[in-house]
């Protein structure tokens, strides 16, 4: 599945430009930062970066050991340009640092479980065709939860289900793992075919884009 442990397959993604400029909006008091019930912490603020520190290649390899599987490309290039991350949208709020990430059989089970039951009753089955829709003919419902324990969490906000969550049943020819953003508000989730289409479809979200 995917490249060795430690190994992209050479294409780069722009993270770090991407990143400032959601930091640079979500600080803008005039923007967006008047709409949190709290600002940001003061340190957050003077650094102008809601990221942390890259994750070292050493941390990096512990976490693809731990996994046992290599991550894709466009999630491994986001943790070397910053280990975690703190909200990407109001219903986000932070995306997990390399010691916190973990498969979702383990970190949520009842996430995966209450899922998989309710679309068991429901007697729902999606077809490849069906499934593998992204963009606007995609259909949210259009899930296979059978998926979900497989999944790696990768983000976390207390008392919510919205959730991001990489999916290593779906690999493009690339070698990118299916990325799904699973709402309290949506009967089902939205994927994507990588982090990094996720992440610029929630960038474009939070900026109010269609």
């Amino acid at each position: 599945m995917g490249n060795a442990p430690g190994q992209d397959d050479g294409r780069c993604y722009a993270w770090q430009g991407l990143l400032q400029q959601w930091s640079d909006e979500w600080l803008d008091p005039v923007l967006h930062e008047q709409e949190r019930a709290e600002p940001f912490p003061d340190e957050v603020r003077r650094a102008r970066w809601l990221g942390a520190a890259g994750a070292t290649s050493e941390e990096l390899g512990a976490l693809e050991q731990r996994l046992g599987t290599a991550l894709p490309a466009s999630y491994r290039q986001f943790l070397l340009t910053s280990d975690g991350w703190l909200n990407t949208t109001h219903d986000i709020e932070r995306i997990l640092p390399v010691k916190e990430v973990g498969w979702t059989r383990d970190l949520d089970p009842e996430l995966a479980s209450d899922w998989m039951e309710g679309y068991r009753h429901a007697g729902i089955q999606v077809g490849d065709e069906e499934y593998l829709r992204y963009g606007e003919p995609q259909d949210p419902t259009s899930l296979r939860p059978e998926y979900l324990p497989h999944t790696l969490k990768i983000s976390h906000t207390p008392n919510a289900l919205d959730v991001y969550l990489l999916n290593p049943c779906v690999v493009t020819a690339d070698g990118e793992w299916e990325a799904w953003y699973l709402a309290h508000w949506l009967p089902g989730a939205v994927r994507y075919q990588s982090f990094w289409d996720l992440m610029n479809g929630e960038y474009r979200s939070f900026r109010g884009e269609s």
